[in-house]
């Protein structure tokens, strides 16, 4: 480029404002988009019948939780007059409305999916979820005696009238609107909490078989015929209201604020105060009510009032409320109607009975789970568990899950004699529950657990061995992406790095130092902590690229993570791209960022991929003038992971295993063209296809089909 040409380049670039809120995508609306990603899913015929099934549960139950903790902030910002808007500008009530305007046709086209698609393809299947006004005269009886025995005693209905005051709807409850005919008093109102003791989905005999089960009880059923538990209450009320006239029943679910603040500088203990925040999440503001298109206005206006709702508030779809309940269904024995398994690779290095910690002394090892097996990290704790030169575990856990195989080595290790000390996160939402079970196990067994710094949550996954050898203290590091949770493992991509590099296991102590005790400390050898200096230490490496890329004209950066919403890291990818630097992105689900606007983001390409397995992993790949850095860990790009949790990020240094995580990880995602959908100026996604002459990559295939390669020689 000439020098005039170059300068009236800058001179455009300079015009531009990278703080413009046209520059940025909404947060929430970005989200929605994502979860239409989700929905496409369980659109493709390409996948078997049961895994459209669950992507379509998935759909709901993201759609919850979005409910519960986004537009209730969302709500709370609106009732507390926030006057900061996000980089895109929008107000509380612009994105409450916009929200709501792109909802109304996904929803719609949610129920279309189930009603028109899923539901015929079951049946052809043998898979039938039958309503009750289907069933057949001997299957109605049976039913009927089922009731009676088994959910009838478990029902309570709560009338509504002057005598008694409208009732609490808890959270994410199936519920019945009643209406009575009283001789003596006319139509009364009563609202009936459908138990979540029983299967949602009631397994049922074919009408051939229902003499049969009569006499064994309806729990011997193994038919793959279904009816919704709701519509089994609804039909047999007269048994719950004899004497009156039940005119109908209409199901309303009602979605709650499940985000509660907790004051943590006024807590004694914060383990009670989240105990406290839980039973409170059941009663929060009401957000959201869901009724069935067949609720007449009056019903519908009642229960509005009484949870103090606007009509806004209201979603009315063709049945069934809670569609997350479908991945029921999963638990059919059909494996020809799902994915099919596959056996996760084993590090070569690890196939033998030699310590783990000998085979860490004389490699690197990096592990990508699901398609390589979770064991080694569980091997890891319990070999050090039980190893006499293992002094001390130092352990962060954020979301566990029941049975832990981690925990149980953990609390061995104490009987052992080790030093253990385990930060546990309580406030990890909606498994605090959970979290609180294993922090009270694991201080009766003499484990010291902290619960983090004041207003921080502690997200990072890393686990710290310190072993006694004859050369002196060795620290051992296995640092992650995911959690240390062996259920998740199996179905979300995540990385785990094991090594004992001196300068990261000395880094990890003084981390681990900082969240036990007091500390400061925000300057490391090679980890980059948040909320210090994390966020400064990427925007440093994009305007490095930058720099490089004016010498050498190569730059090149790629970032594959779960979101992208920090205005100060997107704004220095937006200088990136305007310096000629080649930027791809990958994240999973929000990304604020608009790419290919004119003389701001030409250079800039975003996908997205949503399979099989939950892209969970976070790489950041900077070419660097060829002295490439490649950093993953716990962290998104986005304020709460960079300025409010505490964070880690690590580089992958060992020169073959950083080549395999570029080339056979990072470069098979971005070269997908079956999952990945590629993100365009307005926010809005479109399916990546392949060329005529270009091979078809599925990146999540292709790595079970090639799983391990990256695990070099034994």
């Amino acid at each position: 480029m000439a020098k005039k040409d170059k300068a009236e380049h800058q001179d455009r670039v300079d015009a531009i404002d990278l703080k413009a809120p046209s520059l940025y995508i909404n947060r929430e609306l970005s989200w929605t988009e994502f979860n239409q990603r989700v929905l496409e899913e369980a659109l493709d015929k390409s996948h078997p019948l049961l895994e459209r099934i669950k992507f379509l549960a998935i759909v709901a139950s993201n759609l919850d939780e979005f409910f519960m903790v986004r537009v209730s902030g969302l709500r709370r910002q609106l009732a507390a007059g926030a006057l900061k808007a996000p980089p895109d500008g929008m107000t509380p009530a612009e994105q409450l409305a916009a929200v709501r305007r792109q909802l109304l046709p996904q929803l719609s086209e949610q129920y279309d999916c189930w009603h028109q698609d899923l539901l015929p393809k079951l049946r052809d299947a043998g898979i039938k979820v039958l309503r009750y006004d289907d069933l057949k005269r001997k299957q109605r009886k049976l039913m009927r005696s089922y009731f009676a025995e088994e959910i009838f005693p478990a029902l309570t209905p709560l009338a509504f009238d002057p005598g008694h005051p409208f009732p609490l709807i808890s959270n994410l409850s199936t519920n019945l609107a009643v209406v009575v005919n009283d001789v003596q008093h006319g139509r009364r109102f009563a609202r009936l909490k459908v138990p979540n003791t029983f299967p949602r989905l009631l397994r049922i005999p074919s009408e051939e078989t229902a003499d049969e089960y009569a006499s064994l009880g309806l729990a011997q059923a193994m038919s793959n015929h279904f009816v919704w538990l709701e519509e089994v209450v609804s039909a047999n009320l007269d048994m719950l209201f004899p004497g009156v006239e039940v005119e109908a029943a209409y199901p309303f679910r009602v979605t709650r604020d499940a985000d509660p603040e907790i004051e943590e500088d006024e807590a004694s203990d914060l383990l009670v105060a989240i105990e406290e925040s839980v039973r409170k999440r059941h009663f929060g503001s009401a957000v959201r009510l869901e009724i069935d298109e067949t609720m007449p206005d009056q019903v519908r206006d009642v229960l509005m009032t009484n949870l103090g709702l606007a009509p806004y508030q209201v979603y009315t779809v063709g049945g069934p409320l809670g569609l997350a309940d479908v991945m029921e269904l999963l638990g059919v024995n059909r494996p020809d109607l799902k994915d099919a398994p596959f056996k996760p690779a084993v590090v070569p290095q690890l196939a033998t009975e030699e310590s783990i910690f000998s085979v860490i002394r004389r490699h690197n090892l990096l592990l990508y789970h699901p398609y390589d097996s979770f064991d080694p990290v569980v091997r890891f704790v319990r070999e050090a568990a039980k190893d006499s030169d293992v002094l001390a575990i130092k352990q962060t856990l954020y979301r566990v899950g029941p049975d832990s195989p981690i925990v149980a080595a953990l609390m061995d290790a104490r009987e052992n004699g080790k030093q253990v000390a385990v930060l546990v996160e309580l406030k990890a939402r909606f498994d605090e529950e959970n979290n609180i079970v294993w922090a009270r196990s694991l201080e009766e067994s003499g484990v010291h657990v902290v619960y983090g710094l004041m207003g921080l949550k502690t997200h990072a996954k890393i686990c710290l061995v310190v072993r006694r050898e004859r050369d002196g203290i060795r620290r051992y590091v296995h640092s992650a992406t995911g959690n240390y949770n062996d259920v998740t493992a199996r179905t979300y991509a995540d990385l785990g790095y094991f090594t004992c590099d001196p300068d990261l296991g000395v880094d990890l102590s003084d981390l681990f130092n900082a969240l036990t005790g007091y500390s400061r400390k925000d300057e490391y050898r090679k980890l980059l902590v948040a909320p210090g200096r994390m966020a400064e230490q990427i925007v440093a490496r994009i305007d490095r690229e930058i720099e490089q890329h004016e010498k050498s004209g190569d730059g090149h950066i790629a970032l594959k993570m779960n979101s992208l919403v920090d205005k100060h890291c997107i704004e220095a990818l937006y200088r990136a791209s305007q310096a000629g630097v080649k930027v791809e992105l990958q994240p999973r689900g929000i990304c604020c960022l608009r790419p290919g606007v004119p003389g701001v983001s030409e250079n800039i390409e975003v996908t997205s991929i949503v399979g099989r397995f939950l892209e969970h992993a976070r790489i950041y790949y900077f070419r660097n003038g060829g002295d490439e850095e490649i950093l993953t860990g716990s962290a998104d790009l986005m304020p709460r992971n960079l300025y409010k949790r505490v964070e880690t990020l690590f580089p992958i240094e060992d020169p073959g295993l950083k080549t395999a995580l570029r080339d056979q990880i990072l470069r098979v995602h971005l070269q997908d063209n079956v999952k990945a959908r590629r993100m365009l100026a307005d926010g809005s996604y479109e399916r990546v296809v392949p060329g005529d002459d270009e091979p078809r990559i599925n990146s999540q295939q292709w790595l079970i089909e090639h799983r391990g390669v990256w695990h070099g020689e034994a």
